[in-house]
């Protein structure tokens, strides 16, 4: 496990989670008696739900509240116990109603639930290395029937284009507003979805002449990084250790995750790519990837990148960004801002 601790803050740059993270209740008639509870919980733990009541009032009952979804209800003050299995990763907001001598109160709390799985290392060996323009500050990478597809960054300098990866010959390329910062995209569905930094904004392209047929604005206030799909589904990054599920017909977000290593959070998560069930994602200003349980959060793998820059003319601040996964040939692309080469890679343990 040391070994693996130190992979963590190495590859990942964790920033460990803050363990004093309890509420105390809102109000002075009952609290929850968190005397009791851990600094943090891991999935197959348990824990009783159960109400401080000082003032001696006459409790009818108790209705438990975990990240504002219902999960029981007790009849007087008894313990209710909370099996953690099913609860995304991440603070759990505990709120208790109380109903007492025909009037009714609130209690709140909160515990962090962890991750339990020991992330493996992975390997990997370059397949293929190719040209890459060291005029594209990377932000998204994608194929589309064996086309790559990137999207770039900063302001007057961003575009989406799709080219030759083994040639690095543009078939096509637009070129954003000067306003937007362009960031992550996917494709689904026939349609590229593009995000922009911190404007807010969206764009959907045609994926076959990349004309711009809708511009959408963010349902949350958030920024926008990477961007992959399931078939079904978007997933976007926000800068933070949060993964968003979004409807690609509404462009509304349905859900999220929140991802940890062990019982540490990994904040800036970045670009991303599905790669048969799992969720590919690199970690801004670090050369590493980390493969995420989309279902829970859970970092299972990290692939260390950083034997790539010894072949590159890079400077540090020229960071790994940039994920594809060609399923014709089951190898993955990776690349960087500013980069001059791809690498065409398989991964192992």
């Amino acid at each position: 496990m040391k070994k693996h601790n130190l992979l963590y803050v190495i590859l990942l740059g964790i920033t460990v989670s803050n363990c004093g993270g309890k509420k105390k209740g809102e109000n002075s008639i009952f609290t929850f008696n968190s005397a009791q509870f851990s600094a943090q919980y891991q999935p197959q733990n348990k824990l009783d739900l159960e109400i401080l009541n000082p003032n001696s009032k006459e409790i009818d009952s108790i209705v438990y509240f975990v990240n504002d979804i219902k999960v029981g209800t007790t009849k007087g003050n008894t313990k209710l116990p909370l099996e953690l299995k099913n609860q995304k990763l991440g603070y759990q907001n505990l709120k208790a109603l109380v109903y007492f001598e025909g009037d009714n109160s609130e209690a709140t709390a909160r515990v962090e639930l962890v991750s339990n799985v020991s992330p493996k290392l992975l390997k990997y060996k370059i397949v293929n290395t190719y040209p890459h323009d060291t005029n594209s500050f990377t932000e998204g990478l994608e194929f589309y029937k064996d086309t790559l597809y990137e999207s770039t960054g900063l302001k007057g300098k961003s575009y989406i284009r799709k080219y030759d990866y083994k040639t690095g010959k543009v078939f096509q390329q637009v070129d954003l507003d000067s306003k937007y910062f362009g960031e992550g995209i996917t494709i689904l569905n026939d349609k590229v979805y593009q995000l922009t930094w911190q404007e807010k904004t969206g764009f959907i392209y045609d994926a076959k002449t990349l004309k711009l047929e809708k511009t959408f604005t963010y349902d949350k206030d958030i920024e926008g990084w990477g961007m992959t799909n399931d078939g079904t589904h978007l997933y976007q990054t926000d800068k933070t250790e949060k993964i968003w599920k979004m409807d690609p017909a509404t462009q509304k977000m349905i859900d999220y995750i929140n991802v940890y290593a062990g019982n540490s959070k990994i904040k800036a998560i970045n670009e991303l790519e599905w790669i048969e069930g799992k969720i590919y994602t690199n970690v801004w200003m670090k050369d590493a990837i980390a493969v995420v349980n989309p279902s829970n959060g859970a970092v299972e793998g990290i692939l260390d990148l950083s034997g790539l820059r010894k072949s590159l003319k890079v400077t540090l601040d020229d960071v790994l960004n940039g994920i594809a996964y060609n399923p014709k040939t089951k190898t993955i692309f990776v690349t960087g801002k500013n980069w001059d080469k791809m690498f065409e890679i398989t991964v192992s343990e």
